[in-house]
């Protein structure tokens, strides 16, 4: 299965056009809210197990749409099997357990840092290396990050450790993008999300039937956890990976500098999260290097 031909026919290296930045706003939302939900989920469910249901609802969501079931040639199978991990087993275990320690808006502006890894990566390691204003975007961006990461990481004794472990789970993101554009390309969203997503469930099973036995249950969690798996994971899985297809892996990662505003709002006016002014003012940061990011490409 591959794209019809007017949607090969373009390149990923033109400016963003209305479905592109369609496609920004409905994941900028969905991966904005979801720090929100799984800090209401840690009310009740252990991160193993908000991990383990999250990505095995999505799983299943996807794989029951006729659209996932393509057969993957030899070498791209090995590149899904990377993705199911650094795409999701690691960061999907590790911003559960980072939230333990740094609130739901924090998170969701460190997340910010997915540009500034992506095009790091796709420079040297893709043939991708940003230039002209992108590379003034990452600048800006970097030190809306630092101003953010700064100001988190003094809040508490652990604030470290977890804002350590969302800029790790970030990095991952960075490298995922840049492997996923050509498979998605070829194959499509929903097969490579839906077989990305099954492989990351069995990962996630030993950590999630740990946590099944540390939870108690709520209805509040279960139902931020269907939010997080249905939409969080599989709904915006697939319309990620239709716009890494589109405008590549290092440009698709600079629109979601939206997530950090949306997570800021979503903490605050829900959850009465705590941030300093110098983080927002980074946060403010990272959006004026997503304009200059999302520049065309040279």
């Amino acid at each position: 299965m591959s794209l019809p031909a007017t949607a090969a026919a373009r390149s990923d290296r033109e400016p963003f056009e209305s479905k592109d930045w369609s496609l920004f706003l409905a994941v900028s939302f969905i991966w904005g809210a979801s720090f929100l939900f799984i800090d209401i989920s840690l009310g009740d469910f252990h991160p193993g197990l908000i991990t383990w249901i999250r990505v095995g609802l999505g799983a299943l969501s996807l794989a029951a749409l006729p659209a996932a079931r393509v057969r993957f040639d030899p070498p791209d199978r090995a590149r899904i099997l990377v993705l199911s991990v650094v795409w999701v087993f690691v960061p999907f275990t590790l911003f559960p357990l980072a939230q333990q320690y740094i609130n739901s808006a924090v998170t969701g502006m460190l997340n910010g840092a997915l540009p500034i890894f992506a095009a790091i990566i796709g420079g040297l390691f893709f043939g991708r290396p940003s230039r002209g204003p992108q590379r003034l975007g990452l600048t800006v961006g970097f030190v809306g990050i630092a101003a953010v990461s700064l100001s988190s990481g003094a809040a508490g004794d652990n604030a470290f450790l977890g804002v350590a472990m969302v800029l790790f789970a970030t990095l991952c993101y960075g490298l995922a993008t840049n492997i996923a554009g050509p498979v998605q390309q070829k194959y499509g969203s929903v097969p490579v999300m839906a077989r990305m997503l099954v492989l990351a469930a069995v990962w996630t099973t030993p950590f999630g039937v740990y946590g099944l036995t540390e939870s108690s249950f709520g209805w509040a969690a279960a139902t931020s956890n269907v939010f997080l798996a249905v939409a969080g994971t599989g709904l915006a899985f697939v319309l990620m990976a239709t716009l890494v297809g589109r405008v590549g892996g290092p440009r698709a990662s600079f629109i979601t500098y939206l997530i950090p505003i949306v997570s800021l709002a979503l903490g605050v006016g829900f959850r009465a999260d705590r941030v300093t002014a110098v983080a927002v003012l980074g946060a403010a940061l990272v959006i004026a290097g997503a304009f200059l990011a999302s520049r065309r490409e040279a």
